[in-house]
């Protein structure tokens, strides 16, 4: 007979997963119970700061007063119509999504991977539409080392081969060349050319930051080729580089931009394709769907989010945190760590692989109360909760720094 959960240990609960569920993500052996703010609890009651935020799912930290009062509110009115009906709470969400990232149109979804699916089917179809493509041989150019979910379609333009290896055949129509090649993009780019799909900030390959102009190279290269300019981000975007986007660094603004994670508050699955009105308009109905996207509560609590960032708040505090983290990781390289990238409160950190992988540190710092995850062997990621204090990030790295001292 099953136990109680609240009756069953951390290891009992992890060892009871093995045989029920299927394979997908390597987690660290920490089975969270509970969560407000920035720190978690697990089933035995101990504490966990939070220092990677559901991958920037939970920019707002666990549990929000603001977006859990909208949920509520939400949850005791009307949860689902399905797209068949309007609702009284989608067009509040898409008018001022739509303003807050100065483009016209919004496509809601529920996961990233969705809002990328959906993207590159607008990319086509405007491509065949509007640029006047033959049938059926528009291409996406793509970086080597991207992460863009993990269906189908997104795989074949991996260069993960976790991610591809198994699972072909793969879907034609892609160009892959390396990030942060503005030489390599313009060779691939050719009259088939629907969309350029790029992170600003490339999030599992470690959060690699392009050189300064990459991005506004890429946007007039893309306007004087005749394509469009996708951004993905569900990662970067909404607050965690210290700008609602990650584009704004360099003042860029794309066709076609692809959100999700923080857009649900870490409460329910929401993303969105939000583009101009040319191109999110050669959708007609019935080319593209989803039973969940746009649903009352998603744009309930969706609107909430967009509040938040609508003030700046915490658009600044990842800006003046991240230079906390910068200055805190800069003491650090030489005595354990050999490099790092960070934008806002954000940081892909390697790792001396003398002291040990990404996920022997990953698993130190977890038994000394500080969440982190690692990537591509001996690299962290960092992305605490924009509410984070300074003091707690000081904690954070200093608990690191000990960490790598032993």
């Amino acid at each position: 007979m099953t136990a109680p959960v609240g009756t069953r240990s951390s290891a009992d609960l992890i060892r009871a997963e093995e045989p029920v569920l299927a394979h997908n993500y390597h987690p660290l052996p920490v089975v969270v119970a509970r969560a407000e703010g920035t720190w978690v609890e697990d089933v035995e009651g101990r504490r966990y700061l939070d220092m990677l935020a559901g991958y920037s799912a939970l920019n707002f930290g666990h549990r929000h007063p603001a977006l859990i009062e909208a949920a509520h509110r939400q949850l005791d009115r009307l949860t689902l119509t399905s797209r068949a009906f309007h609702n009284d709470r989608l067009a509040e969400f898409a008018e001022r999504l739509a303003e807050l990232t100065g483009l016209d149109m919004v496509l809601p979804m529920n996961t990233g991977a969705e809002a990328v699916e959906s993207g590159i089917k607008v990319a086509r179809k405007w491509a065949y539409d509007v640029k006047g493509v033959p049938a059926d041989r528009a291409t996406i150019v793509v970086a080597a080392e991207n992460f863009h979910g993990r269906t189908t379609t997104i795989v074949s333009f991996s260069t993960d081969e976790t991610a591809r290896s198994g699972f072909g055949p793969f879907t034609p129509g892609f160009r892959i060349v390396p990030y942060n090649d503005l030489a390599a993009l313009e060779a691939a780019i050719d009259e088939t050319t629907a969309a350029v799909l790029l992170e600003p900030i490339q999030g599992e390959a470690g959060v690699v930051i392009p050189d300064e102009g990459y991005l506004t190279g890429v946007r007039e290269l893309t306007r004087r080729k005749g394509c469009l300019f996708v951004a993905d981000e569900i990662q970067s975007g909404l607050g965690r580089t210290g700008r609602t986007l990650a584009v704004e660094h360099e003042g860029v603004v794309p066709d076609v931009l692809l959100l999700g994670k923080a857009l649900g508050g870490g409460i329910v699955p929401v993303s969105a394709v939000v583009a101009r009105r040319d191109v999110l308009g050669v959708l007609r109905p019935g080319e593209h769907g989803s039973t969940f996207g746009g649903n009352p509560l998603a744009a309930a609590v969706g609107t909430a989010v967009v509040e938040l960032l609508e003030t700046g708040e915490f658009q600044r505090r990842a800006a003046e945190l991240g230079v906390l983290l910068r200055d805190g990781l800069t003491g650090l390289v030489g005595k354990g760590v050999v490099g790092f990238r960070a934008r806002g409160l954000w940081a892909g950190v390697d790792i001396d692989p003398g002291i040990g992988t990404g996920r022997e540190v990953s698993k130190l710092l977890m038994h000394e109360g500080i969440l982190v995850k690692d990537t591509h062997g001996s690299t962290i990621r960092l992305a605490p909760p924009l509410t984070i204090t300074a003091e707690e990030l000081r904690e954070a790295l200093g608990v690191l720094e000990g960490v790598l001292k032993r």
